[in-house]
């Protein structure tokens, strides 16, 4: 079982890089907020009983592991195909999404996604509609389009290929046609941009470290961060009816302010957690008020999400398959701690004690669930 954390780019963040850095405020003890915490809030016995949905994960198998842990843990899941090359082949993903959508289809959902390479062949795009079609109808959800486009796939002549590029316009109009949502993982964490040493959390610095080739700190030549997120923005902005989600907080990880930037300028748009919460919490040790009322005042526009990943061979044998088990129940356990209840608890990836930010019940429901169904037509 891996978490998959990959993300890089974003813009002016000295806090991040350790220049000016402003000192963590003593976190409240685990008693006082608790006493604070208003009683409209959930606590860690609720947790089987709340209906949740993971919006951002990954079961490249056809395997029923990751199954029978959402079920024990009362959670729904968004099931994604990504274009990426550590993963098994698009058709092998796309057999295991059905399988598993066919195994629960009421707990199972599922984003397709589709290969740019020969985009500018004139076939590419009758191809790509043809199979949007085709999965629209097998019951997908979304479509995914990774950051390959930006940081690797390249055309004809060589130069880098971007979300904006004519040729991605007609494929968002037939995502919207077919009423599906586009999940973008455009850019990458900020951290990406930096040395490894000056990281904030640990999970990027061993990201990055075993994938040097999305280190962007190591490739200066390559288009920067503040470009990729300006690409990723007028794609948006020339599809306003397109219900877009932004993987892994859209790529602004390192400043909830800029988060709730993006979320004004785009009303159609929404972002998910995936892979992400540490950077959140890093800030929420530094300004806690700052970090919980944005949960509050965007508490319609967040998707929780863990980028949780079960690929072949990973799941072989009864040893393995207790160890994603245990490490998946744990990984929404932990979450569940901090954004539902006041309790604190250790993060080692920032090296620090994280009180719970104790959100409202309604707010919970509507960031584990109800935003998901709504941003994915869950209902129809």
């Amino acid at each position: 079982m891996k978490l998959i954390s990959p993300s890089l780019f974003a813009g002016v963040l000295l806090l991040l890089s350790g220049c000016g850095a402003k000192e963590p405020a003593a976190p409240p003890p685990a008693a006082e907020a608790a006493q604070a915490a208003p009683a409209s809030t959930y606590s860690m016995e609720d947790f089987p009983s709340v209906r949740k949905l993971d919006a951002h994960v990954h079961i490249n198998v056809l395997d029923s592991t990751f199954l029978e842990q959402a079920r024990a843990d009362n959670f729904e899941v968004m099931a994604i195909n990504v274009d990426y090359p550590d993963f098994p082949k698009l058709a092998d993903q796309r057999a295991a999404a059905l399988a598993q959508v066919k195994s629960d289809p009421a707990r199972v959902h599922w984003a397709t996604t589709f290969s740019v390479k020969g985009f500018e062949k004139k076939d590419w795009l009758p191809k790509v509609k043809a199979q949007l079609d085709a999965d629209a109808a097998q019951g997908a959800k979304a479509v995914k389009i990774w950051k390959n486009v930006g940081m690797a796939e390249k055309d004809s002549s060589g130069k880098l290929i971007f979300l904006d590029n004519p040729a991605f316009s007609p494929v968002a109009d037939e995502v919207q046609r077919l009423g599906l949502a586009l999940i973008g993982h455009q850019a990458e964490p900020y951290n990406c941009w930096l040395p490894l040493d000056q990281m904030s959390t640990d999970n990027d610095r061993e990201y990055f470290k075993e994938h040097p080739q999305y280190h962007m700190y190591l490739h200066p030549e390559m288009p920067s961060y503040e470009d990729q997120i300006r690409v990723r923005d007028n794609f948006v902005a020339a599809h306003p009816q397109l219900r877009f989600v932004g993987a892994h907080l859209g790529s602004l990880e390192y400043d909830v302010n800029r988060i709730a930037a993006f979320l004004d300028r785009f009303p159609n748009a929404n972002v998910d957690m995936a892979a992400r919460m540490s950077q959140v919490q890093y800030q929420s040790v530094r300004d806690y008020d700052k970090v919980r009322n944005f949960f509050i005042k965007y508490q319609d526009r967040l998707l929780y999400g863990t980028d949780l990943t079960l690929n072949p061979g990973e799941a072989g044998t009864d040893e393995q398959k207790a160890e994603f088990k245990r490490s998946a129940h744990q990984a929404w356990i932990e979450d569940w701690r901090y954004l539902a209840t006041p309790e604190s608890q250790r993060v080692e990836m920032i090296k620090a004690d994280v009180p719970g930010l104790a959100l409202p019940r309604e707010v919970i429901d509507k960031i584990y669930y109800s935003n998901a169904v709504r941003a994915f037509a869950l209902g129809s």
